[in-house]
């Protein structure tokens, strides 16, 4: 990883409240975030907001990036418009970057065989299984889930960590994202998830303090 730039991806009907809490915190946390769509064209978002990407597909770097993030949207199951987000992510993967994917992203990396032999989980297991990926054994019944990545297969070649949540758990979805770069140590890191997720208003007491 390079410097301290996430970058998120944005495309037409991507799903605006998934990334929120994530691409909130880091930013107040001295990180970077862009916006990388397939072109520099604006997409509009699935609440109807109007988003101007920093940079094209094909400008993203692995090597300047600590994040690649991918959101829900509608065309993830509605044809392959999304494909080249996939196969970015498994471009950072092989360059051992860590990517974070919610909601209809998560068939997306099934569709390209991202899924097949790492923990992950989705939705419902079966939404998976519909688009024929060969990983159902790997899936976790969770809010999300992160495999840590590392060495793997012949040679030892290095992969990137993985998170992956279902449509219903941004706030799970990003208290892993925070868990992977460091953004908070472990009691603060919980104490952000009581407040966020489960509206423990003691929590900010630890956050605060």
């Amino acid at each position: 990883m390079t410097g301290t730039t996430v970058h998120l991806a944005v495309y037409d009907t991507f799903a605006d409240w998934e990334p929120g809490f994530a691409t909130a915190q880091l930013t107040q946390h001295g990180h970077t975030v862009r916006t990388v769509g397939l072109t520099t064209a604006p997409v509009t978002t699935m609440g109807g907001v109007r988003v101007l990407p920093d940079l094209a597909l094909d400008e993203l770097d692995p090597g300047d990036s600590e994040l690649l993030i991918l959101t829900g949207a509608s065309l993830w199951d509605t044809g392959d418009t999304l494909a080249p987000f996939a196969r970015a992510a498994r471009a950072f993967l092989d360059a051992g970057v860590p990517v974070a994917a919610i909601c209809g992203a998560t068939a997306g990396l099934a569709r390209e065989g991202l899924l097949d032999g790492r923990p992950h989980t989705s939705a419902v297991s079966f939404y998976l299984a519909a688009t024929g990926y060969a990983g159902g054994a790997h899936y976790v019944d969770a809010d999300a889930v992160t495999d840590a990545g590392g060495d793997t297969g012949p040679g030892g070649a290095s992969r990137g960590a993985l998170v992956t949540a279902g449509p219903t758990e941004p706030a799970a979805f990003a208290r892993e994202i925070f868990g992977l770069l460091g953004v908070f140590g472990p009691e603060k890191l919980d104490a952000w998830y009581r407040l966020f997720h489960d509206s423990d208003a003691s929590a900010y007491e630890v956050l605060e303090g």
